[in-house]
């Protein structure tokens, strides 16, 4: 039907593309980029037997216009995919912008020199995505991704108004390492260590980096200790749900990796400021993911499951309702079908739907738009055929 393009290689990248071949139908072909092109070609000897879209392959620097520009034009996509990291989102933005290219991400741009994110950047380029008439897709991942959708999904079908939103995020897996991250470690630690903060009553309260601690018995996981983090979906959550008064968001963490993150913050081995090492300027949070274990290596070695969901509480025919609507995935199960732990199997098969929902015109809005302003049910129903069924509860336990 038509072509994608995927830039980055990574974990989350691997699993969208092994989707992307299965999903032959809709991709006839696939062009995987990323700045170290043997990744890729590892990855299409591995695929190219057991599909029928056709796989190339290229090195480009996503930080690099001029290159992003020659190779989508070289080999003219439909959509891109950006699986790269967060710093890149402008660039290859602009890049599809040049091309008139539909763009896709999971996780909004961050400067790389700030550990802060939020979309006043890429909500900036609305006018020109409109003019040129293209769309740029934003947050097709977990969360932000498919706790988007689960909430204009509860809003079209279960209420009047959502009032209060809990995003919850727990990962109930086992890797065995003292300690390790489930995705990008740079990106990861960035995100925790920043300082919390969430949506009430029109404005952003700001918090201490896990001070709001709780406990939640999670369905096929357990009571798991959970802390609240900032959330890019919260800001645009909070625009396009009708009746917010309050968003949180909340992730598990055990003590070991807590135990273990506090030392390296007392050390200094989380910082992003550049410091003079032997005559060379690095980066300590960069020089940590490279000697921690790589995200795409823990899928043998963990065990568990993972559940993500939302819990809504609000009106419907004027009485309170409330609806909690998760997904709960097996690393396992998803290392037996796409060699890779659950956590990027979470974000890698939303990437894949998102693409889908543009490449086939099912989602057709001219501009830059984020998740849950399209149309939720093809996703959901996508989501329950491609590996990530949801169950919704309509008695469930509160947060508070």
């Amino acid at each position: 039907m038509g072509k994608i393009m995927v830039i980055g290689c990574g974990g989350v990248a691997s699993v969208a593309i092994h989707k992307i071949c299965q999903n032959h139908e809709v991709f006839d072909e696939l062009m995987i980029a990323s700045r170290t092109k043997e990744k890729c070609d590892k990855l299409k000897e591995k695929l190219a037997p057991h599909t029928k879209t056709k796989i190339q392959t290229a090195k480009v620097n996503a930080d690099n216009v001029d290159e992003l520009v020659r190779l989508i034009k070289e080999f003219n996509p439909e959509v891109v995919l950006n699986l790269a990291l967060p710093y890149q989102d402008l660039k290859i933005m602009d890049a599809c912008l040049e091309c008139k290219v539909h763009y896709v991400d999971t996780a909004n741009y961050e400067p790389e020199d700030t550990a802060k994110f939020e979309y006043k950047w890429q909500w900036a380029y609305r006018e020109k995505f409109e003019k040129a008439g293209i769309t740029a897709l934003l947050g097709s991942g977990f969360d932000p991704g498919v706790t988007s959708v689960f909430s204009a999904y509860a809003m079209k079908h279960y209420f009047d108004e959502i009032n209060y939103i809990d995003i919850l995020d727990c990962n109930g897996g086992d890797h065995g390492y003292p300690f390790a991250t489930n995705f990008n470690p740079e990106i990861n630690i960035r995100e925790v260590s920043a300082k919390g903060s969430y949506w009430e009553n029109g404005k952003w309260i700001e918090t201490e980096p896990m001070e709001i601690k709780k406990v939640y018995d999670f369905p096929q996981v357990g009571k798991k200790d959970m802390y609240l983090l900032h959330h890019e979906e919260i800001e645009s959550l909070a625009l396009n749900i009708k009746g917010i008064k309050r968003i949180r968001f909340f992730m598990t963490f055990g003590q070991s990796y807590l135990t273990h993150l506090k030392c390296l913050e007392n050390v200094g081995m989380t910082s992003i400021e550049p410091i003079m090492y032997e005559g060379k300027e690095i980066v300590p949070l960069q020089f940590l993911k490279a000697v921690l274990p790589d995200p795409a290596t823990l899928g043998p070695r963990t065990k568990g499951k993972t559940n993500i969901g939302c819990i809504f509480k609000g009106k419907k025919d004027g009485k309170e309702k409330t609806l909690y609507i998760y997904n709960v995935c097996d690393h396992q199960e998803c290392y037996k079908e796409v060699e890779s732990q659950a956590v990027s199997y979470t974000t890698g098969v939303p990437a894949m739907i998102g693409a889908m929902m543009i490449m086939k015109g099912i989602w057709d809005k001219k501009g830059v738009y984020n998740i849950e302003e399209f149309d939720p049910d093809p996703f959901m129903e996508a989501l329950n055929k491609w590996g990530l069924p949801y169950i919704i509860d309509e008695n469930p336990v509160l947060v508070d």
